[in-house]
């Protein structure tokens, strides 16, 4: 059986300072890139922290065992958030991340594909196909009677696809209670807000009419996530679905809210601004750096 964590419990202030790191390395490897995804990335951060450092049944050590919890990012566009925290945590060389994400040959491609050597179990670009295939190793999970969860990332912008409803509808008439849904609501997508593009509202009693268990929280409070995720495995008779709401940008003044942020890299000299910020939390402590 795979080990929850391989290392000591930490702390949600340690969590919290864990996910600013994350945040500088995503900043760093954009710039490299000089392309990519920024707001998604930086709004994520608090949550794959939690998922990566608390939550998840898997380890490095134990990346291949049967027994792990798999996690399937959908909105594969945010793979900057989930490369920068697998190596964070050891799945995957850091240093590698910061100076070839989007390059040929690399890994940390645009898009997330899977590389199971560090730590990634899916494909994922067309939005929407995801919950998918998290409905289908859940289902493959519950034929084997086997133990482990799968974690599906999601965008609220992929909503708007059919595809995801489909799979919505599947996993609650299969009361799939192995399966947990996490929705980043953050209210933008590439050409603007959501709800004048198209609006989802009201969501979560979309949800809960497909036989979902739904719990809404602050997407930047890591506790709040911790405790979700306890709830849902606490939910026996159907699956759950969590509405994060986080903030766009989250940590760099500039980006926070902006939808024009969705889709392309800070350059050198945004960065610099965007990396005091990250480093002193928005000013609320001294920086050497300054």
């Amino acid at each position: 059986m795979a080990r929850a964590n391989s290392q000591p419990m930490m702390t949600i202030s340690d969590l919290e300072k864990k996910a600013y790191a994350i945040r500088q390395d995503i900043i760093t490897a954009l710039v490299a890139a000089k392309s990519g995804h920024s707001a998604g990335p930086l709004g994520m951060a608090d949550i794959f922290t939690a998922l990566y450092f608390r939550v998840l049944n898997v380890t490095p050590e134990t990346r291949n065992d049967k027994n792990r919890d798999r996690v399937v990012l959908s909105n594969a566009h945010i793979c900057p958030v989930l490369y920068a925290t697998l190596a964070q945590r050891g799945f995957a060389k850091r240093d590698e991340f910061l100076k070839t994400l989007r390059k040929l040959g690399s890994p940390f491609q645009g898009h997330s594909n899977n590389h199971f050597d560090i730590g990634i179990e899916t494909c994922g670009g067309p939005l929407g196909q995801g919950l998918s295939q998290a409905v289908g190793m859940a289902l493959a999970a519950r034929m084997d009677d086997a133990k482990w969860r799968t974690y599906c990332l999601m965008s609220d912008g992929e909503l708007d696809e059919g595809q995801s409803w489909e799979a919505v509808m599947l996993a609650g008439k299969e009361r799939l209670r192995n399966l947990t849904a996490i929705v980043d609501r953050n209210n933008i997508q590439i050409d603007g807000y959501t709800e004048n593009i198209m609006p989802l509202e009201p969501l979560a009693d979309k949800w809960r009419a497909f036989n979902w268990h739904v719990i809404e929280i602050d997407g930047h409070n890591i506790g709040q996530f911790i405790d979700a995720v306890g709830e849902a495995k606490a939910v026996y008779e159907k699956p759950t679905v969590i509405l994060a709401h986080t903030i766009p940008g989250k940590g760099v003044s500039f980006m926070e809210n902006r939808f024009e942020w969705h889709g392309k890299p800070p350059s050198p000299e945004e960065a610099k601004q965007a990396m005091l910020e990250l480093r002193t939390l928005q000013g609320q402590i001294t920086s050497e750096h300054q």
